[in-house]
């Protein structure tokens, strides 16, 4: 069999639906998605493998001004991600006009050479369709797209435009991961980010983006039956003790509302019980701390 390769990083503005393009593209969950900006911290690479061909979708965060080490460090990141790819998909908002860091991103494009797929996203809440066709103009006149595609992720309309469109850029040559791989997030990272989504999707704005997970550990056994259970251990880690307070809840309601709906989705992960202990933890001003960072797997050498 000759076999193909194609790279393509998705990238764009925060919340413009990078990480559910992914899923949807990949036929799998490989990305936590939430409505609140940034929830993608590092390149995530999404391995689609049709028949041949092996596409290979890095989602990145969104684009932003860095304000801590951090988020320093997702900026590099994106950067990082579109050097070496066969197509550079640009993400953005039906509902929202051209931002500065958009703009910053496209003039980024001119240097580097590679082709650009501009999709633009939640065109399902656009009324006044004249002014998508505004928008598109609005683009046309930035940047010489090869590829101009209102869509919306959502709703599924103009998804099924992209995929014949990449398949133009597969290049001869291995495929980098396995087949039957939807993603090369090691599994503990995974799970860590399940947890990390269930706090973004039900925390105060401010409190989220001060946290991260890690597992602790991670063991597979059987019960007296001779069912599989996993059992996972879980640290939340937080900027503040307020923090730690509202993580945690009135008599522990968040935090078990938290730990029930990442077991749940563990539990259709492993497809076994998962028995789950979730654990607080103060690590002050953390996004500042680069050893924090690279202990969490968060920093871009």
């Amino acid at each position: 069999m000759n076999t193909k390769s194609a790279f393509i990083a998705v990238t764009g503005r925060p919340n413009a639906g990078k990480s559910s393009l992914v899923n949807l593209l990949v036929g799998e969950k490989v990305a936590i998605v939430s409505e609140k900006p940034q929830t993608t911290r590092t390149r995530i690479n999404g391995v689609l493998t049709k028949g041949e061909t092996q596409y290979v979708f890095i989602d990145t965060p969104g684009m932003h001004k860095a304000r801590n080490k951090l988020s320093d460090n997702m900026v590099r990141s994106i950067k990082d991600s579109m050097d070496d790819v066969d197509v550079i998909i640009l993400m953005t908002d039906a509902t929202k006009k051209i931002s500065q860091n958009e703009r910053t991103l496209i003039e980024s494009f001119k240097t580097r050479g590679t082709d650009v797929i501009l999709l633009i996203n939640k065109v399902d809440l656009i009324k006044d369709k004249t002014a998508l066709l505004g928008m598109i103009e609005e683009y046309r006149a930035l940047y010489d797209f090869k590829e101009i595609i209102p869509i919306s992720v959502q709703e599924q309309i103009n998804t099924e435009e992209i995929m014949p469109v990449l398949e133009k850029y597969a290049k001869p040559g291995p495929h980098y991961f396995d087949d039957d791989l939807p993603t090369d997030q090691p599994e503990k990272v995974w799970l860590a980010e399940l947890v990390r989504e269930k706090i973004m999707r039900n925390m105060q704005d401010e409190i989220p983006h001060g946290t991260a997970v890690y597992i602790e550990s991670l063991e597979m056994r059987k019960n007296r039956s001779g069912k599989d259970i996993a059992d996972v251990s879980a640290v939340i880690l937080c900027e503040k003790e307020s923090h730690k307070g509202m993580i945690i809840g009135r008599q522990g309601a968040m935090l078990k509302k938290i730990g029930s709906l990442a077991r749940q989705e563990m539990e259709e992960y492993f497809d076994c019980k998962v028995n789950m202990q979730l654990w607080v933890k103060v690590r002050e001003d953390w996004r500042n701390k680069e050893s924090v960072i690279a202990d969490l797997g968060l920093k871009v050498d």
